[in-house]
């Protein structure tokens, strides 16, 4: 015989198939025999036709096309024997699927078979409808299937229950009529009928809001009364699986009351009882035992409030925790995680077996345990669990470490109980995974710093000797190194001694030397180098016996190839060799960062960050009186001409590398920079102050990167520092530090008058311009700002700030007092250039703060109505 003939048995083409040792070769094989069983199908050949249809299921599970059989699976479905319908049937359920439209051709036979007195012939029908029922057959078939569910036969009833579950899910508006037969099912001793009827039911509750209503009602006692019987029932072993009965029906049981129960606490009262019986006997040493203790956990979690039970099932969670299965420990992480909102004290009695399973050897475990974890952290267990957490961050995988750090930093962040604490933690986890701490961590770190006034020597103590073990950590030695900046008289000095610390001797030389080691670090990235640089800057003041050598490390840097660290050595060099008479007014130490501000930008700059670690909210006043609101503000201009400020979420390391400042101000009296609208980090190098220059070739920060003008330096910056009152005589001189700017020569003013203008007035305030130009500079306007109280009231720490647009540049000198008498006036000196004189006219927003017996008091406005030609 061929063996490619249409009568090749199937073993025959499978062993032939087998043999081939190339993909080529079966390929050959299979075309063959397809040739073989199409000829055979042109033929009509009955007596082959169920073997062949055999064939071509085995080459369609090896993935060639056989299409061109579908109709073979019709004509032996139509075939009167039961073995050809039972292949037909088989083809008819691996060759098509629903969407196809032959589909439709095999109803009326499907339809007879369902009514066929042979009830091997019914069962084959019921299989196929199930498996491959469209829409459209289940609408005509529906009735059938409906009239089979009260069949003699179990094995057809649970046959019945299952193709009616893929009827109502394709039809969902056939549900109510599968009601009444499906709680009849519930009755069944059979346990293959009843797993069949509760599956049948719980798919009707979720289909049909009515039929929930019906079986909560009806059906409620006699599933309680079934689990039960199922729960007390003696060794059976027909349904026995490792010494528990039938563990299947007990899973679609518990599935199927939880259904019932949820929402309604009649049907979850019914059933506590056998709950509560079911989680205690059923034994957890088996995995039968334990699927079904977890399906009545999420029963119990998922009824209506019972505390008892909730505790109860979080105790086996608890169990499950201990289990040596890894799949056991991480559905009981999760099933915790959902059980903390309904009772977090119980799971809170869990913490210690929860602590261990984050330093599990299993990566998954570990991830879900420390979710976990996070939930689990409140204002009383903070700290021990943070030192569980930090102790083990020691010993951690450096995969897992990055997971471990983030949730770290945000627990301690979110609920420190005290700024020691707080910074104690933080330089924990500095010194052990600083490479793994994000930017904003570190950031809300030195804002937490600069505000802890009381502390500044004891952290930079800390950290002075974490740098000492952990200079590797890039994060740790940032902070370190502004810290050092900032406060390193107080290091040398042992300023601020707690009594919880140990004395330490630094000198002079020791914090430079810090300095030096992190800014000539091979891993040293190019913020750090700048923060130290910045830092040398601070301390060639501080340490006036070092100065020499800082500035010989300074000129290290003059030749750098990169142009940031490059521009910033050759200027500070300069500021150290030629200056020294502004030195310690340029690098006076930070004004405190307002934690309030700086947690409204980082939520303003990256919204929807929950992970995101924050400055803790420690109730502890930090001595700062209220700042004024950020000058950006006031740029807020209606003209279409105006440039939008930058945004204050913009990129944090450009702005700590970078300068680009938007507004002037100057603080009256003290000439102390008041806090401007930049983003915090500017001010964590010292880089900028709202004050512009003190000189008539004013350096203009508000159009700095205009097309006309070089972007603007890191000196740029420098050079706006404000001066105390005390030098305001040497502003011109401060100019040198360009090397290309000289003070220019007073002038006599003969230029054109002009009508005072009352720029802005209130109940209690009164603002008044007078101008005037210099002969042959159009461009600059001098005006004399007079500010009149209308009040007995002294006004005290009085602040004027104002902001222009891009083709302005102001500049402010310190007001004549900082004091403002009842019914008296004083008076402050603007500059103001118009690059576009004669095209645009003068535009200003000003902001007055000023405090009243105490209390912070503020005054805005725009001003508008200058003359047109200034």
């Amino acid at each position: 015989m061929n063996p490619f003939s249409s009568g090749t048995r199937l073993r025959d083409m499978i062993r032939a198939i087998r043999a081939c040792k190339t993909a080529a070769e079966e390929r050959a094989v299979v075309r063959k025999e397809c040739a073989a069983i199409r000829d055979s199908i042109n033929a009509n050949d009955h007596d082959y036709r169920h073997r062949n249809l055999a064939k071509l299921m085995f080459i369609h599970m090896l993935g060639y096309p056989t299409h061109f059989g579908q109709m073979e699976c019709l004509k032996l479905i139509a075939s009167p024997g039961f073995p050809e319908k039972r292949i037909g049937y088989l083809g008819l359920m691996l060759l098509l699927d629903e969407r196809q439209e032959v589909l439709m051709l095999v109803t009326n036979s499907v339809k007879q078979d369902l009514n066929h007195t042979n009830q091997y012939i019914v069962g084959l029908a019921l299989c196929a409808l199930g498996n491959i029922c469209s829409a459209e057959m289940a609408r005509d078939l529906a009735p059938e299937v409906e009239r089979l569910l009260q069949f003699r036969d179990p094995n057809i009833r649970k046959k019945a229950a299952l193709c009616s579950i893929r009827i109502i899910k394709k039809v969902p508006d056939l549900a109510e009529n599968f009601i009444n037969p499906a709680t009849s099912l519930l009755r069944e001793k059979h346990h293959g009928v009843l797993i069949a009827g509760v599956q049948l039911c719980a798919d009707l509750c979720k289909t049909s809001t009515e039929a929930l209503e019906h079986i909560r009602k009806k059906c409620t006692d006699g599933l309680v009364r079934t689990l039960k019987d199922l729960a007390n029932s003696p060794y059976s072993p027909e349904y026995d699986i490792a010494g528990i009965t039938d563990p299947f029906l007990h899973i679609r049981l518990l599935k199927l009351l939880r259904v019932l129960g949820e929402g309604d606490a009649d049907a979850s009262d019914s059933m506590n009882d056998i709950l509560a019986q079911v989680a205690t006997k059923t034994e957890s040493n088996k995995v039968a035992g334990n699927a079904i203790l977890y399906e009545c956990v999420q029963t119990i979690m998922s009824i209506e409030d019972n505390g008892g039970l909730r505790v109860l099932a979080i105790n086996i969670l608890g169990r499950f925790l201990s289990n040596r299965d890894n799949n056991i420990r991480y559905v009981a992480l999760n099933m915790l995680m959902r059980a903390v909102t309904a009772d977090a004290q119980a799971v809170q009695r869990h913490r210690a077996t929860i602590l261990e399973c984050v330093k599990d050897s299993d990566a998954s475990i570990r991830k879900r345990a420390l979710e976990l974890v996070y939930v689990l952290v409140n204002e009383t267990n903070v700290k021990p669990l943070a030192k569980e957490l930090i102790d083990y961050l020691e010993v951690s995988d450096p995969d897992f470490r990055g997971d471990l750090t983030e949730k770290i930093c945000s627990i301690v962040a979110k609920f420190s109980p005290e700024k020691i604490w707080y910074i104690d933690q933080m330089l924990k986890v500095l010194s052990e995974a600083g490479n793994f701490v994000k930017d904003e961590v570190w950031y809300a770190l030195i804002v937490v710093i600069s505000n802890a006034s009381e502390l500044h020597g004891y952290t930079v103590r800390a950290l002075y000797r974490a740098f000492q073990t952990s200079a590797e950590q890039e994060t740790l030695v940032r902070v370190t190194v502004w810290c050092i900046g900032e406060y390193g008289d107080m290091l040398v000095n042992n300023v601020g001694m707690l009594d919880i610390e140990d004395p330490i001797t630094v000198t002079e030389s020791d914090a430079v030397d810090v300095i030096e080691i992190a800014i000539k670090r091979h891993a040293s990235d190019l913020t750090t180098k700048a923060m130290a640089l910045v830092a040398l800057l601070k301390l060639s003041s501080r340490f006036p016996s070092c100065s020499e050598r800082i500035r010989e490390i300074v000129v290290q840097f003059k030749g750098n190839l990169v142009l940031e660290l490059q521009q910033r050595a050759i200027e500070f060099n300069s500021v150290i060799a030629k200056h020294q008479n502004i030195r310690s007014t340029l690098v006076e130490r930070m004004p405190v960062l307002d934690e309030a501000t700086f947690v409204g930008r980082r939520a303003g700059s990256l919204p929807g960050t929950a992970s995101t670690p924050t400055v803790p909210s420690v109730s502890i006043p930090n001595g700062v009186v209220k700042p004024v609101a950020p000058l950006v503000d006031l740029l807020d201009l209606s003209s279409d001409d105006v440039p939008a400020p930058s945004s204050s979420g913009g990129d944090l390391l450009q702005d700590l590398l970078g300068v680009d400042m938007s507004g002037a101000s100057q603080q009256s009296g003290t000439g102390q920079a008041s806090k401007s609208g930049k983003d915090v980090l500017l001010d964590l190098l010292s880089i900028g102050s709202p004050s512009a220059p003190s000189s008539s070739s004013t350096v203009d920060i508000l159009s700095s990167n205009t097309s006309n003008k070089a972007p603007a330096s890191p000196l740029d910056d420098l050079s706006s520092l404000s001066l105390s009152s005390r030098e305001t005589s040497n502003a011109a001189p401060m100019m040198d530090l360009l090397d290309s700017f000289s003070p220019s020569p007073p002038t006599e003013n003969n230029g054109p008058v002009y009508p005072s203008v009352t720029a802005f007035e209130s109940s209690s305030l009164k603002l008044t311009f007078n101008f005037s130009k210099q002969p042959g500079n159009p461009q600059t306007t001098s005006i004399q700002a007079t500010f009149t109280n209308l009040s007995p009231n002294t006004y005290t720490d009085f602040v004027f700030q104002a902001a222009v647009p891009k083709f302005l540049q102001l500049h402010l000198d310190p007001a004549s007092n900082n004091t403002l008498p009842g019914n008296g006036s004083i008076t402050q000196t603007l500059r103001v250039t118009n690059n576009q004189h004669g095209k645009k006219s003068l535009v200003m927003r000003i902001r007055i703060a000023y405090k009243i017996n105490g209390k912070d008091a503020l005054e805005e406005g725009q001003i508008s109505n200058f003359p047109r030609d200034l």
